[in-house]
């Protein structure tokens, strides 16, 4: 694996597990209400989803595998901004509350989008590198 993807690994893996924890908060608040409930048992999957899946893209047993994860991760992250712009639009939660988590949501978006991009275009390179060989 390239040196950049070891040096953002770690990052990332810490930075999604405390999304994780915020995201356990936020469902806990919205256990008051009968909707928030169950809006936020979506939430609770998707949101800690994405840390799960990181930690297992650093586990993968191949470049392909730790696409997979990533890709995964990445479709989870893009699902938890859908709840929470619905948790946020409907009034469940103070907008002012979800700020911070949607503006982290939306970093993470775009770290696992890098990555995933990152990680494809090193694959390719290598596949034409071997195919001119």
């Amino acid at each position: 694996m390239s040196e950049e993807l070891r040096v953002q690994k770690p990052d990332i893996a810490e930075r999604s597990f405390r999304y994780s924890l915020r995201i356990i908060k936020l469902y806990r608040e919205l256990q008051k209400d009968g909707t928030g409930r169950v809006l936020g048992k979506q939430l609770l999957r998707a949101g800690t989803s994405i840390g799960a899946n990181v930690h297992e893209a650093q586990a993968g047993q191949s470049r392909a595998d730790f696409i997979a994860k990533m890709s995964i991760a990445h479709k989870e992250a893009r699902e938890t901004i859908y709840w929470l712009r619905l948790i946020r639009e409907s009034g469940l939660v103070p907008s002012a509350r979800l700020t911070d988590l949607y503006n982290e949501t939306d970093q993470l978006i775009r770290i696992l989008s890098a990555i995933l991009l990152s990680t494809k275009s090193g694959t390719r390179r290598r596949t034409s590198e071997t195919l001119n060989s």
